[in-house]
């Protein structure tokens, strides 16, 4: 049975460094929390407690993950457990606090997207664990598919030549009566940009390059009100709560009050070319797609399509065949991908397991960091102002 706050709970801590292995500490008991807890376990770290909100379900999933302490006091979690890696899978809105206190206790932070409510209190954090000297990942992690993978390769070696531009197209036809929560808030992190966007955007600088040079962009909140329904825990069952008759005039309603489309364009600098790329990013959460959603890299000398929203589809070379042919992923990229079921998990694992790495001190490809998620926040805030319109009014039509 996990050890809860209220019991007697002896410090999991013992013992140098060296003397032991690495221990984590999750934040969050729905998808995520599951997610992180296995990724962690698959990268050889020992999980030693889950924190959650409430107190039955988070001592359910602790005894099901055979987690030996569960809570819902954070930093009481923290001074109990004193872990080395703390994972945060809650939403957005929640992560402020969680991450301060964890990084005042000296741990390395693994966080999902996204890092924080605002650009303030992400870069408040990034400059707080710079000054910490931890280390800090962040799970824009959708850049770790055998395809982006592939793509990133086949870019590097000029199979397009120089990358002119890019454009990254998805379209979810989400319903539109998915009980209210925290995706339909900003101040809790909700929001197609955070939940879309910063995975895009990381796949793009994975591929071409992170050196962004000017954004623009434009957001829609076209949904405006949601049903609240009690008992929703995880994220991805939330679907089956949708009342089924909407018209109950007992049903109350919850006001959105941020974006569920929008439209970014930007322009990035690229070691790999000589001017700027242009950059569309387009993503509408609540229409419905005719074709497949993609991500296209257009070159000088030819494109790379990948099927799906994040990339995570069929790889195809448009090149000196002058046809779109299909290629398969590559024996030494493939041979990198943790043996997990889904395209999220085998992300975070693989995050994860250079996360714990560098922590180690083994050498690691650059991955993201609070850095990146501290820039992403930023981005989304000036995108959300929809600063860029010009009036024309006042012109003759």
């Amino acid at each position: 049975m996990p050890t809860t706050p209220s019991q007697d709970a002896t410090p999991l801590r013992s013992g140098s460094k060296g003397e032991r292995g690495l221990t984590v500490l999750i934040a969050g008991t729905g998808f995520a929390g599951e997610g992180h807890a296995d990724a962690f376990r698959g990268a050889g770290v020992e999980v030693v407690g889950m924190v959650g909100r409430t107190p039955h379900v988070v001592a359910e999933v602790a005894e099901r993950l055979s987690i030996p302490y569960s809570g819902t006091d954070w930093q009481a979690a923290l001074e109990t457990c004193r872990p080395d890696i703390v994972s945060i899978a809650t939403p957005g809105g929640a992560h402020y606090l969680s991450i301060r206190q964890a990084l005042e206790a000296g741990c390395h932070i693994f966080v999902d997207k996204p890092m924080t409510e605002s650009g303030e209190t992400a870069v408040e954090l990034y400059e707080l664990a710079q000054a910490k000297g931890v280390k800090t990942a962040y799970a824009a992690s959708f850049r770790y598919t055998p395809s982006v993978l592939h793509a990133k390769q086949l870019v590097a070696t000029g199979a397009i030549g120089e990358p002119t531009e890019v454009e990254c197209i998805s379209h979810f036809n989400l319903e539109r009566n998915i009980p209210f929560g925290w995706s339909h808030r900003k101040e809790d992190g909700g929001g197609r940009l955070n939940n879309n966007f910063t995975h895009t955007l990381s796949i793009v600088s994975s591929v071409i390059g992170d050196r962004l040079l000017s954004i623009l962009g434009e957001v829609r909140d076209d949904l405006g009100r949601a049903p609240i329904v009690e008992g929703v825990h995880n994220f991805m069952t939330r679907r089956n709560f949708i009342p089924e008759d909407l018209d109950d005039p007992a049903l109350e309603w919850g006001e959105s009050n941020v974006e569920w489309s929008y439209t970014v364009m930007a322009q990035v600098g690229s070691p790999l070319a000589e001017k700027p790329v242009s950059v569309l990013f387009k993503h509408s959460g609540l229409v419905p797609r005719f074709n497949e959603d993609h991500i296209v890299f257009y070159g000088t000398k030819g494109a790379i399509y990948l099927k799906g929203h994040y990339g995570s589809g069929q790889l195809y070379l448009y090149g000196e065949s002058k046809e779109w042919d299909a290629l398969p992923v590559p024996a030494e990229i493939a041979s990198t991908i943790p043996d997990v079921e889904g395209d999220t998990e085998k992300c975070w694992h693989y995050l994860a397991r250079d996360f714990v790495k560098d922590i180690k001190g083994e050498e690691v490809e650059a991955y993201p960091t609070f850095r990146e998620g501290s820039q992403y926040q930023q981005l989304i805030d000036l995108i959300r102002t929809n600063g860029n319109w010009t009036d024309l009014a006042g012109q003759a039509q």
